[in-house]
């Protein structure tokens, strides 16, 4: 239980993104994720500064951070850019399916149920009705989906080798969330223009970087290590759900039979694949 409520405070905070990311659409996307990122591991320097040794962790298990932090999301502003962003994002919320689907090839001791497989299938067909919102997707070919889909599987992986790697303290994703960081910043430096950020830019970026690009991080290592990776897979389908009604309810649009339809399969999923054993 404890598990589940780490996740949901994950999701909670990263339903809250596309709505963010709305309000900052003019700041470069490198340059928004790497100030989100270094400001995102600000929550865990009081611990280091303490207790130093919480960041001295092996290179493998900080290269594994950065795949995660940094690769997915260099890998997810590519696809955005590159393919219709309603369709690139559906193929980004494969994660969940990912996750569900590789923890018996990842995890020892992990097997791999058909309620578990009917539960992330009817998961992702609900996150597909919310994102899609009932529209039809153009059906573009476009090369951005091959990021999106790699990004999905990074984010995946990375979720699941943070079980197999040597034990490390949460406050180290800081660390992960520092170095990404910088390198997304790097990133802006190389290749998008220079731009200069207001007051209410900053004041965004320190909410983006404190909640969906920060402490999110920290509950969604909390979840992983006292939970099933399975389950939480599964329960991750709620995230492009409540993205959607925010933005919904933001953006002042009425809910609509789609939402409702999503909800429903959404919940069922998570309810089918909790009591899965």
């Amino acid at each position: 239980m404890q598990a589940n409520l780490y996740a949901l405070g994950a999701i909670a905070l990263w339903a809250s993104l596309a709505s963010l990311g709305v309000s900052l659409t003019h700041v470069p996307p490198f340059l928004l994720t790497g100030i989100a990122l270094i400001i995102g591991s600000v929550p865990a320097w009081p611990f280091v500064l303490r207790d130093p040794s919480q960041w001295r962790i092996p290179l493998r298990t900080l290269a594994l951070g950065v795949y995660g932090l940094f690769a997915y999301h260099f890998l997810l502003f590519i696809a955005l850019r590159n393919a219709p962003p309603v369709e690139a994002n559906l193929v980004n919320y494969l994660w969940p399916l990912f996750i569900v689907v590789l923890s018996p090839v990842v995890l020892p001791g992990v097997s791999l149920r058909l309620p578990h497989v009917l539960a992330a299938l009817l998961g992702f067909a609900g996150a597909a009705i919310a994102i899609a919102g009932g529209r039809a997707l153009s059906g573009t070919l476009a090369w951005g989906y091959l990021p999106a889909l790699a990004a999905a599987f990074i984010w995946a992986t990375y979720s699941l080798l943070t079980k197999r790697v040597a034990a490390f303290p949460t406050t180290a994703i800081g660390l992960f969330g520092l170095v990404s960081g910088v390198l997304s910043l790097l990133c802006h430096v190389a290749l998008e223009p220079a731009v200069s950020l207001q007051t209410r830019d900053w004041a965004l970026l320190a909410v983006l970087g404190l909640g969906p690009l920060g402490a999110s991080f920290f509950m969604w290592d909390k979840a992983l290590k006292l939970g099933d990776a399975r389950h939480i897979g599964i329960l991750s389908y709620i995230t492009p759900l409540a993205s959607t009604a925010l933005l919904m309810v933001v953006s002042g649009r009425p809910f609509t039979w789609s939402i409702a339809l999503a909800t429903v399969m959404i919940i069922s999923a998570a309810v089918m694949g909790m009591r899965a054993r």
